[in-house]
């Protein structure tokens, strides 16, 4: 895990990689699936893929509805910056020239096997979070951090998540 940045502005980051025990294609088929995605988050709780796109391709928009304990429930437009088949895919939350946030899969052969590496940037637009920060400005150090940590541990179920579909197939 590494993680960088201390306030919004900063647009703080995240990544966490595995390695899987199977080929960067049979990777690439659970991870460029967003339909998957819900069932191996606890936020993500649906994706409706936009304009009739039935799977993933660069620029295509996907819908993503989101709850979470504290910040409530929320959905947010996606559209697809980075596709790459089998090693990169990613995507900007709303806006993608102004995005509030990027997140990234990468995938590179290693060992016989896949190293897998996703990575999440917020900002530099503003988000649900802007709003915590804007009623706790004195707090947005720990408000990023702690956020950052959801990031991660969820990063971490997620890459274990799909290790477990890869390696059991």
């Amino acid at each position: 895990m590494e993680w960088t940045g201390a306030r919004y502005a900063d647009k703080p980051t995240v990544q966490v990689q595995t390695w899987i025990d199977g080929p960067p294609e049979r990777v690439w088929a659970v991870v460029s699936d967003v339909g998957l995605m819900p069932e191996m988050s606890d936020e993500l709780q649906s994706v409706t893929w936009c304009d009739g796109a039935t799977g993933p391709a660069l620029g295509v928009r996907f819908v993503g509805a989101s709850s979470h304990e504290a910040l409530g429930a929320w959905s947010t437009q996606s559209q697809i910056v980075e596709f790459e088949p089998p090693r990169v895919f990613g995507w900007a939350v709303q806006d993608p020239e102004n995005p509030t946030a990027l997140w990234r899969f990468t995938l590179q052969p290693r060992d016989g096997g896949t190293e897998l590496t996703q990575w999440m940037q917020m900002g530099p637009a503003r988000s649900g979070l802007s709003l915590a920060i804007d009623r706790m400005p004195d707090k947005e150090q720990k408000i990023v951090f702690v956020r950052l940590r959801e990031f991660e541990n969820a990063i971490r179920g997620t890459l274990a998540q799909i290790k477990q579909r890869v390696e059991q197939a």
